[in-house]
């Protein structure tokens, strides 16, 4: 959730510090800070952005070319200057920064009270640098063993960066289910939670695997351990993205320039994958598992937020087209409501960092009952990448912007591909059908294109309900998980509240709320249940909501009744979620922007919940 950035070699460090945190505050945070060594330990932290941390800066020492630099989202204790990292030893002479929590921090604080420690904050970070210092002290070891030994000591996750004004020549960084990124350059390192602050100075990364500590030297090579120390040779990558992939390329807001990007998004997502002049469908990360795909008599799905909506689409899709039943889980309660899981089952997990601590729980307790685990995330090399059999990418690009557009179509596009490649091999879709489900496919990035020319009839239509209270999404079948990823995205965004329901429920209980202040957004295309949403829109009427209605292309029946149209262009039912959701995006994100919210970094909102 936090973010890290951290730099050793021959440059200033506080410039590049400060451009990496600006790059991760899409992450979510409530404060900021940096330490940097020029001699002497030198730290400084300021409640509120980023900016507010630069203005402190401003007639502060930050020399120094060895430095650490943190965004934190609070989980111990509340958000202000004292509570911010980088925390301290007891000498002041180490300082630490930290992803993740450290479970057994009441215990060690404790004990390390007792042993003389006074501490200022309410976190468990600051426990962690006492800790390793007491270790340093006393056991009398370097640095490096120090941080070892503390690791075996705590329960729970991290990631960290230690710097030490007696060893201003290294960084110290490990990790334990809490993403973090080395990147290699000339004589240098940069180090971060995600590589956006890495791709400008070096495309050569080694992403730290669980349990592992680096030794970061200036002018010398990287030197990897685990906890038991033992030496580990680090495996250098080549990054796949681009520096102009996480700019706004002239958008006023990432979340903006995300939703454009969806028509190329989603074609990436099928490249490679899908051959519509063959007919064939190759996912092959998950070829080794087909079979058991084919015979799986249960699929479960987990994943959080906007993943799990994406999951629930695959529910309709899987049972549709492949008559394998299917659940849906919250991953953060499916850890806890002992599920039953057995050797047979597949489950798909769902995450567009994959590094959701809920989802990657969820993975461990399904891995632990014998079930096979197939992953869909869009960052390679990632811990759900690493924890699952096998999986699909998403290849949607850098997501920025916290409320999920692009991730959300490009993870329904691989879960289609995947239903229709088993449905098929199965013969539980006739081949015709098949053949145009997966043309009509193909045409989705022109048909999302299209959508986009409505742009300006969206944001009439934000403009006039800008200042409602509340809304009410309605959608059936393919298109109820379409409602609740629509009602997401405006109360992330816009803070307004927002329910989405199936749209026959709406008589049993939401009816009660309408009334000419209530607008009622009905997803209404042609395929699947129309006769039946347009007698809910009639029921909606009846009571005097107001209707904006996604329909179909040429619609007369709808258009008659609704207050607003939106239109859409024809597809399969089972592919309407990848066109119908775009409109409810722009609706959010038009509406948001006239309410001045912050529309990339809505307010306690992370973008990567590596915490549960």
């Amino acid at each position: 959730m936090c973010g890290i950035v951290a730099y050793i070699g021959n440059k200033q460090a506080y410039p590049i510090l400060l451009k990496g945190l600006k790059r991760l505050e899409y992450r979510g945070y409530d404060s900021a800070g940096m330490a940097f060594i020029d001699d002497k330990l030198n730290l400084y932290k300021k409640q509120g952005k980023v900016a507010d941390l630069e203005n402190l800066l401003i007639d502060k020492n930050v020399k120094g070319s060895i430095g650490i630099a943190h965004t934190r989202w609070a989980t111990h204790g509340i958000p202000n200057d004292v509570n911010a990292h980088p925390h301290l030893s007891e000498s002041g002479k180490i300082a630490l920064i930290h992803n993740g929590i450290i479970e057994n921090y009441g215990s060690l604080r404790k004990e390390l009270k007792s042993r003389g420690h006074h501490f200022f904050s309410e976190t468990d970070t600051e426990v962690l640098v006492h800790l390793i210092e007491d270790i340093k002290i006393n056991e009398d070891v370097d640095l490096l063993e120090a941080v070892r030994i503390a690791l075996n000591q705590v329960v729970g996750a991290y990631a960290i960066v230690v710097i030490s004004e007696d060893f201003p020549d290294q960084l110290i960084v490990a990790r334990k289910s809490s993403p973090l990124v080395i990147g290699v350059g000339d004589n240098e390192f940069v180090v971060a939670s995600d590589a956006t602050p890495i791709v400008e100075y070096t495309k050569n990364v080694v992403y730290l695997k669980d349990e592992e500590i680096g030794v970061l030297k200036r002018n010398e090579p990287m030197k990897i351990i685990n906890i038991d120390n033992k030496r580990k040779t680090p495996y250098i990558e080549k990054l796949a993205i681009n520096l102009s992939a996480i700019e706004k390329g002239g958008f006023s807001h990432f979340m903006l320039k995300e939703i454009y990007e969806q028509p190329n998004s989603i074609l990436d997502t099928m490249r490679g994958r899908l051959n519509t002049n063959a007919g064939v469908i190759v996912l092959g990360g998950i070829s080794d598992y087909v079979q058991k795909l084919l015979n799986a008599e249960r699929i479960i799905i987990v994943g959080c937020g906007t993943s799990w909506h994406a999951g629930l689409v695959a529910e309709y899709l899987f049972e549709d087209l492949t008559r394998i039943s299917v659940e849906v889980e919250y991953a953060s309660e499916f850890r806890y409501r002992n599920p039953v899981i057995n050797e047979k089952d597949i489950v798909i997990a769902i995450s567009q960092s994959g590094e959701t601590a809920d989802t990657l729980a969820a993975i461990e307790l399904a891995k632990s009952k014998g079930a096979t685990i197939l992953g869909i995330c869009n960052v390679v090399g990632s811990s759900i990448a690493r924890a699952t059999h096998a999986g699909v990418y998403t290849h949607a690009g850098p997501e920025i912007g916290v409320a999920s557009t692009k991730a959300f179509t490009s993870q329904v596009t691989i879960l289609t591909l995947m239903a229709l490649m088993i449905g098929y091999k199965k013969g539980t879709i006739p081949a015709s059908e098949y053949f145009q489900m997966i043309n009509q496919l193909e045409a989705i990035p022109e048909s999302v294109s299209r959508v986009f020319n409505s742009n300006d009839k969206i944001k009439e239509i934000a403009n006039i309900y800008k200042g409602a209270r509340n809304f009410l999404y309605l959608g059936r079948g393919y298109n109820f998980p379409v409602a609740l990823e629509g009602a997401l995205k405006l109360k992330e965004i816009s803070y307004i509240h927002a329910e989405g329901y199936p749209a026959a429920e709406m008589k049993h209980g939401p009816i009660a709320l309408i009334d000419e202040d209530m607008p009622v957004v009905v997803i209404a295309t042609s395929k699947g249940m129309y006769e039946k949403v347009i007698s809910n829109i009639q029921e909606v009427k009846a009571r005097k909501g107001k209707i904006i209605a996604i329909v179909t292309e040429g619609d007369k029946i709808v258009r008659n009744m609704a207050d607003h149209i939106i239109e859409v262009p024809e597809t399969e039912a089972c592919l309407v979620p990848l066109i119908a959701t775009i409109p409810l995006q722009l609706l959010s994100y038009h509406i948001a922007v006239m309410r001045g919210c912050n529309v990339d970094q809505p307010r306690n909102l992370a973008k990567s919940v590596t915490v549960e």
